[in-house]
């Protein structure tokens, strides 16, 4: 299917960056990863060969090959990843390949915690960013302002660089978390008019509802 390229980039991908040097970080990694506040059970891989939540692994897990995650039927792949709670996102973090296996580029979309095959050819990715062949793990510093208050990310592999299936290793998130506030739903709530502060209308038994102003 056809594809419009944005002019993303990789941020450090030419230095071979695995984020091992130390800044603000520890061995639960940077300070701002989201690991513990991605909702892992329900983390969904369209097109995979098995669960989609065995690429979102804890910092120190972030360079075992042993558990990945493959494409299916063909080399395309979705990953879903739904949020505990609101997201600013700051960057995404991935090890991909190897090889051939490694995706052409990822599109990034906000909030759309069921899209699927059919829906990506319609609707524009907020970023997309080139993968180059590299077994190391790469920072993509997105645009953050593009990326506030999510709560959900899907990941598009559109294509390998050539094999069969495409292979992801890690998928990690940087960013901060707050929890979801439902303050303005109860305020909305709160500011309609209580019917049982009104006199009853006759004919009615009580049993009648208001409909807003326009």
């Amino acid at each position: 299917m056809p594809h419009n390229h944005h002019d993303g980039h990789c941020s450090n991908e030419s230095n071979d960056h695995d984020h091992d040097h130390d800044h603000g970080t520890s061995d639960l990694g940077p300070n701002d990863n989201l690991f513990a506040h991605i909702d892992r059970a329900n983390v969904v891989a369209l097109n995979a060969t098995r669960e989609g939540s065995v690429v979102v692994k804890p910092w120190d897990q972030r360079n075992n090959e042993e558990v990945f995650l493959e494409s299916d039927a063909d080399d395309q792949l979705i990953i879903r990843i739904p949020f505990t709670g609101s997201v600013r996102l700051r960057s995404l973090l991935l090890k991909t390949g190897p090889g051939d296996q490694t995706p052409t580029k990822v599109a990034l979309f906000s909030n759309q915690p069921s899209m699927d095959f059919n829906d990506v050819s319609d609707k524009a990715p907020v970023q997309e960013f080139d993968i180059p062949q590299n077994r190391n793990v790469a920072e993509y510093a997105v645009k953050t302002a593009k990326f506030n208050k999510v709560s959900s990310l899907t990941l598009f592999f559109p294509a390998s660089q050539g094999a069969d299936t495409t292979k992801i290793y890690y998928v990690g998130l940087l960013g901060h978390w707050t929890e979801r506030k439902n303050d303005p739903v109860i305020t909305v709530y709160e500011t309609q008019a209580n019917l049982a502060d009104h006199e009853k209308i006759q004919g009615t038994d009580g049993n009648f509802s208001t409909t807003p102003s326009q």
